[in-house]
């Protein structure tokens, strides 16, 4: 069992007001509606939906954060329709540039992007004692570091060894005072068509110091100057991680995917 996605539902007073509003100004591309007359619909845009009940389930004032690939420009095409602009995009302190936009039953929603470390002021550095250094980690600082954000089927040293031995590029985030790595990143691939981000792990207690940043960045290098022309790049990420990858060029696709389950 695993959960597939979330659809909130908002109180309208007025559901073909809310639909109109979601899908002519703020820029949604489907809408639907159910009932005669129609008491609750829905309205959609690549994938993110939003339902709406009119008269019930839930009350005005309903907050929601929906992520883009570039808050900028969505507010430059929706203050155009006229939406009702709460704050304009700002650039927050927790590493998401993002706006506050009001609809006509009062509902806040907040649309936002992720940025880079180093954008509108923020510290481009890595930490003093951390460089990043273009090789494979061995089979040991690959399984300490894949127990240390919760990867355990990596302990096996044999899926280790497989893991790197496929590797067609490689970078580590050295900490050069305790010799230790602290964090590490792989290409695999054909080196002719597709490549594949895998493994894009900081150690938890050096997260949030721009070293993720750093090592992607090493990544695309590599891959702006190896790769062929039209090769293909791809990497797999939960939602919440979006808006990361976002920054290096990476777009949500159609994926299907089947997970071996085999019996104790």
């Amino acid at each position: 069992m695993k959960f597939m996605h979330v659809n909130p539902i908002l109180y309208s007073s007025d559901l073909r007001r809310s639909l109109s509003y979601y899908t002519q100004v703020l820029a949604f591309e489907n809408k639907w509606e159910w009932g005669e007359p129609p008491t609750f619909g829905g309205a959609s845009k690549d994938g993110v939906q939003i339902f709406f009940c009119e008269g019930g389930q839930g009350n005005p004032g309903t907050w929601l954060s929906i992520f883009t690939t570039n808050v900028d420009e969505y507010f430059e095409t929706i203050r155009a329709r006229g939406a009702r602009i709460i704050s304009e995009p700002a650039t927050m302190e927790w590493g998401v540039r993002e706006m506050l936009v009001e609809d006509p039953d009062g509902h806040k929603i907040r649309f936002g992007h992720g940025v880079r470390p180093g954008r509108d002021g923020k510290s481009s550095e890595l930490p003093a004692s951390v460089r990043i250094v273009p090789r494979k980690p061995t089979s040991g600082e690959y399984r300490q570091l894949a127990i240390s954000v919760g990867w355990t089927p990596i302990e096996d040293e044999t899926l280790a060894n497989n893991a790197l031995g496929a590797a067609v590029y490689a970078v580590v985030a050295e900490d050069t005072l305790s010799g230790h790595i602290v964090g590490c990143a792989l290409i695999l691939g054909d080196q002719a068509t597709y490549f594949y981000i895998k493994d894009v792990m900081v150690h938890p207690q050096w997260q949030a110091r721009r070293i993720g940043t750093a090592l992607m960045e090493a990544l695309m290098s590599w891959l702006d100057t190896s790769a062929p022309e039209n090769a293909m790049v791809s990497l797999s990420t939960g939602m919440g991680l979006a808006p990361f990858y976002n920054q290096f060029g990476f777009q949500p696709v159609f994926a299907m995917k089947r997970i071996i389950r085999r019996a104790p």
